[in-house]
C-alpha cells in the first residue's frame, strides 16, 4: 500500500515523463477532477437505495467504482502538488476541526447544518 507522499511523487514523475505539466494548471486539474467525480456519480446515479449495498460490493460495479475513485484521488493529489498543499496535513487538520465542531454527544444521528 502506498502513502499519499509516494502517490504524489509517482504522479509527478508520471506527468513529467510525458511532458504533461504544462497542461496541469490548477483550473484544468479542477475541471478534470470534476469530470472524474461525475463519472463516479454516474455509476450510482440510477441505483435504487435498496439495491446499492449489494450492487457496490459486486463486480463489475465494484471494480468500476475503484477505477473512478482512483482517478479522483490521483487528480486531487496532482492538484495539491501543483498548488503546494500538503494534502495529508490539510485533511488531518480538517478532520480535527470537524471533530471539535461536531462533538458526538451533540450530533449523533443529526445531519450537520450549514446555518
Amino acid at each position: 500500500m502506498s502513502d499519499i507522499a509516494d502517490l504524489t511523487r509517482r504522479m509527478r514523475t508520471f506527468t513529467e515523463a510525458r511532458d504533461w505539466a504544462r497542461f496541469h494548471d490548477p483550473k484544468s486539474l479542477v475541471l478534470a477532477l470534476v469530470g472524474e467525480v461525475g463519472e463516479l456519480a454516474e455509476l450510482l446515479q440510477w441505483l435504487r437505495h435498496d439495491e446499492q449495498a449489494a450492487a457496490v460490493s459486486e463486480q463489475p460495479l465494484n471494480g468500476r467504482l475503484a477505477e473512478e475513485m482512483s482517478d479522483v484521488l490521483l487528480y486531487l493529489l496532482r492538484l495539491a502538488d501543483v498548488v503546494g498543499v500538503d494534502l495529508a496535513q490539510a485533511a488531518a487538520d480538517k478532520l480535527q476541526a470537524n471533530e471539535d465542531r461536531f462533538p458526538p454527544d451533540d450530533h449523533r444521528s443529526v445531519a450537520p447544518s450549514k446555518a
